[in-house]
């Protein structure tokens, strides 16, 4: 299948623009996610790829041909709901034969009685039983067969979802929320699942989810989206680790991004809490250094020191989770110690280490700007 490129895309609902001449190219066959917060224009841009809707402006092409000029039964993109939108007075089997039924057959076809007078659609059905049965094997949902979306678990309901999108073996899977309704341990479990079904079926995947756990553990490449636009797209690694600017430095993490106020003076010095910590190419002026929780620690080494007093605790298992209040910050900075740290007490004072590089840096504006770390700090100046 080509790759499907959206150029321009713009939708306006009233008086809000939801998507604001959105770009993006989706390559062939991969697993894209589009992640971003409720109200981002992620869902919308879903809807305008199946048809749903229509767009504003812009155009969406599947290859050479141009979606927006064919109904959304002729695009081949099978869809997912985040409500399942399973039919309710119909069997597992029945709702995963429609849409064989809905393609093969047509109005008489598919009127109750109409298997006894005509062979063709004697053989439609059975063969729309056999490739349903097959596809609710590879889910392992076949002993529900006759089972009514009632009698099913939110799990259970999902892989029927599932099977009803994979039967038909469109070009493309959109899957709106899907995992929203289940609770932690299902939804672990379907992420799972999910993505080994995309490496079985090898066709491409666009997924939206406002879970930055989702899409990080789920795909070949994320675009995390704001307000009608796309920040910044790559690899979950190079979301994580390089983060384009503090929007999205801020939203794909867990606990979020820490963020200290720094300076870069004379000659491309960047100072941070009292020190010289590196060094930037580039218009001097206030700016902002960031880190992650996970990056600070106990132990006396070379870094940026970071000191304030404890405002909470929180024990995980795996680790505690220390709020600190640092002088002249209004938000407090996280960190994510090891469990067995011992005496951290809340209204303590505590000195944490951050390598120099796990820091980032950025503009005051939020974009990201480039950053080298000394090897070694410089003492304060005179």
């Amino acid at each position: 299948m080509p790759d499907i490129h959206i150029s321009g895309l713009t939708k306006q609902f009233g008086d809000t623009k939801v998507l604001k001449g959105l770009d993006l190219t989706v390559k062939e066959g991969e697993f894209l996610t589009l992640l971003g917060s409720s109200g981002c224009g992620k869902s919308t841009l879903l809807k305008l790829i199946a048809g749903l809707d229509q767009p504003d402006a812009g155009s969406i092409r599947l290859g050479q041909r141009d979606l927006l000029a064919l109904s959304p039964s002729q695009r081949d993109c099978a869809m997912v709901f985040q409500s399942y939108a399973l039919y309710p007075h119909m069997t597992v089997g029945g709702n995963i034969c429609t849409p064989l039924l809905m393609r093969g057959l047509n109005f008489w076809g598919r009127l109750p009685g109409a298997k006894f007078f005509s062979a063709n659609t004697r053989r439609v059905k059975a063969e729309a039983q056999a490739n349903a049965r097959k596809v609710a094997q590879s889910l392992g949902i076949d002993g529900l067969w006759e089972r009514k979306p009632a009698q099913l678990s939110g799990g259970q309901r999902q892989r029927v979802a599932l099977a009803r999108a994979m039967v038909r073996h469109p070009a493309v899977f959109l899957f709106d929320e899907p995992l929203s309704n289940l609770d932690a341990n299902l939804r672990q479990a379907l992420r799972t699942e999910i993505r080994q079904l995309h490496d079985q079926l090898g066709v491409t995947f666009i997924y939206v989810t406002h879970d930055q756990h989702e899409a990080m553990s789920m795909s070949d490449r994320v675009a995390v989206m704001r307000e009608g636009l796309i920040l910044q797209i790559g690899t979950p690694e190079e979301i994580y680790t390089q983060p384009a600017n503090l929007d999205v430095a801020r939203f794909v993490g867990a606990p979020r991004i820490n963020l200290l106020d720094a300076e870069v003076r004379a000659h491309g010095a960047v100072w941070a809490q009292g020190r010289q910590v590196g060094h930037s190419h580039g218009r001097s002026g206030t700016c902002h250094v960031a880190f992650r929780p996970q990056a600070g620690c106990l132990e006396s080494r070379d870094g940026m020191q970071v000191q304030g007093v404890v405002v909470s605790v929180e024990y995980t298992g795996a680790e505690q989770i220390a709020s600190l209040q640092v002088d002249g910050t209004e938000e407090t900075s996280v960190f994510c110690l090891p469990a067995n740290s011992h005496g951290i007490r809340v209204g303590q004072t505590l000195r944490v280490s951050v390598p120099l590089g796990e820091i980032h840096l950025f503009d005051a504006d939020g974009q990201r700007r480039a950053f080298e770390p000394f090897s070694v700090l410089m003492g304060e100046a005179a």
